[in-house]
């Protein structure tokens, strides 16, 4: 299902680096979000993501207005690319977002820079 999310859809997407204990439902998740990080998990078309320890799964909060919508997507083989050096929140856009969802690392080290080539032949 996450996979099939369009992060273009939502206002915010936020990712909570580090590491969070997973058998935390919904309420502990907006805990979360509201004591450690101050933003308000009621907030429509804000989508929060939660990994644990192992980085196979990730857990996303979504508030839909009526109430909450709890994801989960456990990887059977591999790892998600998450964060660990922070205890922080980080706004992601839809380019991080599908990097995630397709196993790459949402801080690229380097972009592929645009080469002009000479014009002498």
């Amino acid at each position: 299902m996450l996979n099939n999310l369009n992060a273009n859809q939502y206002q915010n997407v936020y990712m909570a680096c580090g590491y969070t204990d997973l058998r935390l439902g919904i309420d502990g998740l907006a805990s979360i979000v509201q004591s450690r990080f101050h933003l308000n998990p009621f907030q429509k078309r804000t989508l929060f993501l939660f990994c644990g320890r192992r980085a196979d799964r990730i857990k996303g909060l979504l508030w839909e207005g009526g109430g909450f919508l709890l994801l989960y997507k456990r990887l059977e083989d591999g790892k998600f690319q998450w964060p660990r050096n922070t205890d922080e929140v980080m706004q992601m856009n839809s380019q991080q977002f599908r990097w995630l969802m397709e196993g790459l690392s949402v801080t690229q080290k380097r972009l592929v820079k645009e080469v002009h080539p000479r014009s002498s032949f």
